[in-house]
């Protein structure tokens, strides 16, 4: 009963446009950051890691490299502060979480296979 009261009330708050992304796929996250009384959009772009929570409580995790270290984010999902999610590219993973990324170096660590396409234009050679 409890249950049910909370899901109707967290409902409101829902993000109203919900993005479908899956781990593996490389996003670039909208954020809107303040600073001082201006406001502005700054984009995040890089390789879903993962997701967790459920509800207004669901998280995403954002990884890239910048200037060689590797950045990792965490955004909720339903925030206002997160304007848009676009997905750039969609990845082929077997896995829930992407740990693995973050030992890797160079263009091994951004390399998330991407998802063949559906209609091929050429014959597979025998």
């Amino acid at each position: 009963m409890n249950q049910a009261i909370i899901d109707k009330i967290e409902s409101e708050q829902f993000r109203k446009d919900s993005p479908s992304f899956q781990v593996g796929d490389t996003v670039r996250v909208h954020t809107k950051v303040v600073e001082g009384d201006k406001e502005r959009i700054q984009i995040f772009t890089g390789v879903c890691m993962g997701r967790r929570g459920r509800g207004l409580n669901a998280t995403f995790t954002v990884r890239r490299i910048s200037y060689g270290e590797g950045v990792e984010r965490v955004f909720p999902l339903h925030s206002p502060r997160v304007d848009k999610i676009e997905v750039e590219r969609q990845g082929s993973v077997r896995r829930a979480k992407l740990t693995y990324l973050r030992g890797r170096v160079g263009k091994g660590a951004v390399a998330v296979k991407a998802k063949e396409r559906v209609g091929r234009t050429t014959a597979p050679k025998a």
